[in-house]
């Protein structure tokens, strides 16, 4: 009969020979498994210091190419929006060193900022109720033989908000800078909504307009309602002045941003966008692209960004020390129908 000895004796033999066994395995292993590990720690640590090396001489770049924009831009941005009135329109979650950097911008060009219009979160709430408040209030606010285009809520609110601070200054049109109570009526009730709030209670009329997106897209799906109802107000915008340009950081005009919407449905005349106004550069391109659309008609995708065609208009526009607003209204003028050049002569 076995014994309990003998159990114990047979369980520390298989025991001490799997320790033999793991130990002379190790040993005839470690110098090619140590070898190997060591290979590829130093490979792993090759690319990374290339790849650092990389990052920072993009870094250097790019820093350098600010310091040149920046010293460039008094001489890019002269006379190049002399004359003109440009209305800013933000977007809940606007960046303020967008707006602010891009209002600069226009000044430098010359431009005259009209005020600006904050598009509030509740205009972008598509719950039954609220859309139904707001398009009631739309429908109250027409004016008579005013004829809403088709569309969401959103963008028919759209329609009316650009009707009270912007003009194409044509023949029936009211004037730029002018001030009048049924556009401080309608900016004053969709103020009083909660759908939007301005810098003043009456706003004078531009006829340029920059919109600004949020800091961050809200999905990255280019089909969420907010980035939608945001493109579609951009383009009513382009439609009730002379030229719009929709603006956003870097990180702001990603996949899902109006920005992304408004590219994916195709270049739009008057309506241009760019997509880095968070750098010297792209602020630069903002004032560019609204002369770009106000001398040519040309839009344009501007940017570095997902559907960008170029970092700015090429060649960059560069007036002379003549150029004013004069020589660009000419050229609208030009461009319009022959009664409204027959009334501008008439001025």
């Amino acid at each position: 009969m076995i014994d309990f000895r003998y159990h114990l004796v047979s369980i520390v033999a298989v025991f001490l020979a799997l320790t033999v066994g793991v130990v002379l395995g190790t040993a005839a292993l470690n110098g090619p498994l140590t070898a190997g590990l060591r290979k590829s720690v130093a490979t792993l640590r090759h690319e990374y210091d290339n790849l650092h090396a990389q990052n920072q001489s993009l870094r250097q770049q790019i820093q350098s190419d600010q310091q040149f924009a920046q010293v460039a831009g008094p001489v890019l941005l002269s006379h190049l929006l002399t004359g003109q009135r440009v209305v800013l329109v933000a977007a809940p979650g606007a960046p303020t060193q967008v707006t602010d950097a891009v209002s600069q911008a226009l000044t430098q060009a010359g431009a005259k900022i009209t005020g600006r219009a904050d598009i509030q979160p509740k205009f972008f709430d598509t719950s039954s109720s609220t859309e139904s408040t707001l398009g009631l209030l739309t429908q109250q606010l027409t004016p008579v033989g005013t004829t809403l285009r088709s569309g969401t809520k959103q963008a028919q609110a759209g329609q009316l908000i650009a009707s009270a601070i912007l003009t194409k200054d044509g023949l029936g049109q009211p004037a730029v800078g002018s001030q009048d109570s049924a556009g401080t009526a309608i900016l004053s009730q969709f103020v009083a909504g909660g759908f939007l709030s301005v810098s003043a209670p009456s706003i004078p009329r531009a006829t340029l307009a920059v919109v600004i997106v949020p800091a961050s897209p809200p999905t990255t799906n280019d089909s969420n309602p907010a980035s939608q109802a945001l493109a579609a107000v951009s383009q009513q915008l382009s439609l009730a002045g002379q030229a719009t340009v929709v603006v956003g950081s870097v990180a702001g005009s990603g996949p899902g941003s109006a920005i992304q919407v408004i590219r994916a449905a195709g270049q739009q005349a008057r309506l241009s966008t760019v997509d880095d106004a968070d750098i010297i550069s792209g602020q630069i391109v903002v004032a560019q692209a609204l002369y770009e659309l106000l001398a040519k008609g040309k839009p344009g995708s501007y940017g570095t960004g997902p559907g960008a065609s170029a970092p700015g208009p090429s060649p960059a526009p560069t007036p002379s020390s003549s150029a004013s607003a004069a020589g660009i209204t000419a050229t609208q003028r030009t461009a319009r129908p022959s009664a409204n050049a027959s009334a501008s002569s008439h001025r």
